[in-house]
């Protein structure tokens, strides 16, 4: 959602690295670079010259004349003022001390009410809730229908004693208020702790609507009214939530769709306007693609400082901890990484959701942005059929993987020999790194972590092992390509001068040791990733 903006703040940061002293001049422009990238995002103008108005004022100010880096400085009151602008502070759902907590879903026709419905009901059972599903959307076609599918995936019920609107063509019938009204009844005869009321959108703002809006909210007295608005819609996303918030008087706001490839306008927009939270983030198509939004942590993703926070609560939702702690033993008593444990390690990753999606939550992504999109997720699947295609006595003991063991395999899983010759030789990288951790005192709990960046594959900044070093093996004689051949020259030289050879290119946090262009190994990132997830 907020690639291209950050993009833009990252380029424009860049001119500020490196100076001791910045003048007025200095600031003015990095102000405007600012303004023209919050602009073309549709950021309303309001809410961009008050941000950076107060961006201009700090940076003028004594914060960073006297700091010593004043670059670093200019980038944090850019992050404070970002988290100002999405809300300060992260605010939960006001639950009910007796009853069930009410909570009214409110928005235009196509923002994700019906689906954001279904996410919060299961969002709010894992936590142990009982929620039940209201239809009172007896207007837009198939509502209903839907709302019926999306409880049923979710495993909560739905009261729907109205069957609305199934066609185009038919005309609306039903009370919209009625059908709210006998749903807190049935929710508090039935004992359940919360009541989501989806109701009827339209494809604009009209007097209707928001009447039948208000009357509802008349008739239950919600807890919460939760504004549903599709972050893709940009400057429209102002006047929509002003009318509504006119209308209706929303507690909160619910952003759908923040897994789009719009600019991100009406994040930055709505709570600054309107004066309402943000409270949740829809980003995905599943039942389990919704977030509690943190305007801090939405701030560090926007300047690409990551969302480690976030990945560690995904991380400790869906990992096993019998398992971590199994191969935490494992290693302790320096038993071999076997197959068995690669494919256990993996599935729990797997399990976590895209990695593409965990990739951008990592400090400096967005240099790698591209190559992160181009990641063939696929890869793991791959991965996992060559292992189950193998034998338990294979999985647990390798060193028998003859070549008649391989071809079978490899036709067992669909793939070819190179691809699980492949598998083991990064196997066999894998498992001398969970050695030497094991040794040095590091606990990975997935292949490569604990290790960080170096520990599988080969990648830089690797953990060394404590004792005599190893000499470095002299080269016999220069390749006869010109790229390694000048690489040979230059840690030849490095030695010669006492230097640590240079570090093969690769980014700033380790993922791989090719120019940006080549392709990603995901097991490499599988690696990298656990040094995140062990912090």
């Amino acid at each position: 959602m907020f690639a291209n903006l950050s993009d833009r703040l990252a380029e424009t940061f860049k001119s500020l690295r490196g100076k001791g002293r910045l003048s007025e001049a200095d600031i003015d422009g990095t102000i405007r670079e600012i303004r023209r990238a919050l602009l073309d995002a549709d950021v309303a103008v309001p809410v961009v010259r008050s941000f950076t108005a107060a961006i201009r004022e700090r940076s003028l100010g004594a914060e960073v004349s006297g700091a010593l880096n004043p670059g670093q400085q200019v980038v944090k009151i850019v992050h404070e003022e970002l988290i100002a602008v999405l809300g300060g502070e992260q605010r939960p759902l006001t639950l009910a001390k007796h009853g069930p907590t009410v909570i009214m879903l409110a928005g235009l026709q196509g923002a994700g009410k019906t689906t954001f419905a279904g996410k919060l009901a299961h969002h709010l059972k894992s936590q142990g809730q009982t929620p039940i599903l209201v239809a009172a959307d007896l207007q837009r076609p198939n509502a209903v229908t839907q709302l019926k599918v999306v409880g049923e995936r979710a495993g909560v019920p739905v009261f729907a004693p109205e069957a609305g609107v199934t066609r185009e063509d038919e005309r609306p019938h039903g009370d919209p208020v009625e059908v709210a009204r006998r749903g807190l009844r049935e929710a508090q005869d039935k004992q359940h702790t919360v009541v989501i009321v989806d109701t009827a959108g339209r494809l604009g703002v009209d007097a209707e609507l928001m009447k039948q809006a208000g009357d509802i909210r008349k008739a239950i007295d919600p807890h919460e009214v939760l504004f549903v608005i599709d972050a893709m819609i940009g400057q429209d996303a102002v006047a929509t939530a002003q009318a509504f918030q006119e209308g209706v008087d929303f507690t909160g706001v619910v952003l759908s769709k923040l897994d789009g490839d719009a600019r991100g306008g009406a994040a930055l927009s709505v709570a600054q306007v309107t004066g309402r939270p943000i409270m949740f983030a829809s980003v995905g198509e599943k039942l389990e693609d919704i977030e509690v939004f943190h305007p801090d942590r939405m701030a560090s993703r926007i300047l690409d400082m990551g969302d480690i926070l976030t990945l560690i609560e995904q991380a400790e939702q869906k990992f096993d901890q019998a398992e971590a702690e199994r191969m935490a033993g494992k290693m302790q008593r320096g038993e071999d990484f076997t197959f068995t444990d690669f494919l256990a390690q993996m599935q729990q990753l797997k399990n976590m959701g895209s990695m593409k999606k965990m990739l951008g939550m990592l400090p400096g992504m967005g240099a790698m942005r591209d190559q992160i999109e181009n990641l063939d997720e696929r890869e793991l699947v791959r991965t996992e059929a060559i292992i189950q295609s193998m034998t338990p006595l294979e999985r647990d003991n390798p060193k028998v993987l003859n070549g008649s063991r391989r071809s079978r395999i490899a036709a067992g899983s669909g793939m070819t020999v190179a691809d699980v010759n492949s598998l083991v030789k990064r196997f066999e990288d894998a498992q001398r790194m969970m050695k030497a951790m094991a040794q040095g005192g590091g606990m990975p709990g997935m292949p490569g972590m604990g290790g960080g960046p170096g520990a599988f594959g080969g990648l830089p900044g690797g953990k060394k092992s404590k004792g005599k070093q190893a000499p470095q093996r002299k080269v016999k004689g220069k390749s006869g390509n010109p790229a390694k051949r000048a690489q040979q020259e230059q840690a030849a030289r490095a030695r010669a001068a006492g230097e640590k050879p240079a570090a093969p290119a690769g980014s700033a946090f380790g993922l791989g040791t090719q120019p940006p262009q080549e392709d990603i190994d995901p097991a490499q990132l599988q690696a990298d990733l656990g040094k995140y997830l062990r912090r």
